[in-house]
């Protein structure tokens, strides 16, 4: 027995670090924001979050003020930026811990600049993504009244930001200009932000035009690739999170047994079944049923029929496989494990669901 957790995502803050850096000094632009949202995409929000402060970064950035107040209770003093809200969210946590708040719409200004405290705000626009951000024809209302709010003291506009939809270089491209028209409406109504940022990990490495002032690191930083045509080892990152769990049993099957739900899968030959304790309730994806793989000892092997809720099976055939080794789904595939990519490829997503799926029973431990 290796004495390990029976479930484990192993979490190297040291190749977070280093991916950073390999960001940083590809980009180059004067500041940088590592994302922390979703629990640092399954990786642990507060570690990584110090990691990304030790490491340079200038800004973090959450999805909700739930997060972003979580980073402050832990003593994280770096700027936040936090910017998805409910349409009833209070503002005042936020306001009072110095989080910069997005603001997304004019209705979601008032109620901002309604909030006792001076509110610092960075406004988002849509420029192409059509997801969150004020609509196009939003942009001269929405700062004409943030700028009125400024002038009263009630808010703080320290930002203008937007996404890229990453489709495409022509659309890119389009999605950079409509930002510069509206920084050039901003500037019109009186506005004149420090912080001007529309390209995440893609776009900061793909489409220099849309560096600006900042970048938001979010994928990168933890070694996966956001492109199909380029693996985290082409662009000088190495994957922080290792999933495994300890083999919980092993039997000697004879020819045609049928495996898990369904029987979908039945031993052509007498041979050995390994049962691993990670299931969908970890994050383990159903859809890659008969297609994950997994090494044990060095070997990598497929599963064996369904993924059920706390457990699948391996047919390991004859390999010699022990109750107590580890079994590992994915990580650095530099060491001959399978990767992230390898997982969404099998369950027909992407590295970015792979990581930020995995369920709380699994422990992170951060090295």
């Amino acid at each position: 027995m290796t004495g390990r957790p029976m479930r484990q995502a192993r979490v190297d803050l040291g190749a977070i670090a280093g991916n950073i850096g390999v960001l940083k000094a590809a980009v180059r632009t004067p500041l940088t924001m590592v994302v922390v949202k979703s629990n640092a995409y399954g990786h642990g929000a507060v570690p990584v979050a110090r990691t990304a402060v030790d490491s340079g970064a200038d800004w973090l950035g959450t999805a909700s003020i739930e997060e972003a107040v979580e980073l402050r209770a832990a003593g994280i003093g770096a700027p936040i930026l936090a910017w998805l809200h409910d349409p009833g969210a209070s503002f005042h946590a936020a306001i009072a811990a110095g989080i910069d708040l997005g603001v997304s719409y004019p209705d979601q200004l008032e109620r901002v600049a309604a909030t006792p405290g001076r509110a610092r705000v960075q406004l988002k626009v849509d420029t192409g993504l059509g997801r969150n951000g004020s609509a196009p024809d939003e942009w001269e209302r929405l700062f004409a009244a943030a700028s009125a709010h400024q002038s009263a003291g009630r808010i703080e506009v320290t930002g203008l930001w937007s996404h890229l939809a990453n489709a495409g270089e022509a659309a890119d491209l389009d999605q950079v200009a409509e930002f510069e028209r509206a920084i050039a409406l901003a500037h019109e109504a009186g506005l004149d932000p420090e912080l001007l940022h529309l390209a995440a990990t893609a776009g900061a490495l793909r489409v220099p035009a849309a560096r600006f002032g900042m970048v938001r690191l979010g994928i990168g930083a933890y070694g996966l690739s956001p492109f199909d045509d380029a693996s985290s080892a082409d662009l000088g990152l190495r994957p922080a999170m290792e999933l495994s769990a300890v083999v919980a049993s092993v039997k000697r099957m004879p020819a045609g047994t049928g495996v898990s739900y369904g029987h979908d899968y039945r031993a052509g030959a007498s041979s050995t079944l390994a049962l691993v304790p990670l299931g969908y309730a970890d994050g383990v994806p159903r859809h890659a049923s008969g297609r994950g793989t997994v090494s044990i000892g060095g070997t990598v092997h497929t599963i064996a029929g369904r993924v059920a809720m706390d457990q699948f099976v391996v047919d390991v055939g004859d390999t010699g496989v022990r109750v107590g080794d580890r079994a590992v789904l994915f990580g650095d595939p530099a060491t001959g494990v399978p990767s992230a990519e390898d997982w969404a490829a099998a369950a027909g997503t992407i590295n970015y669901e792979i990581v930020t799926r995995i369920g709380a029973r699994v422990e992170r431990t951060h090295v």
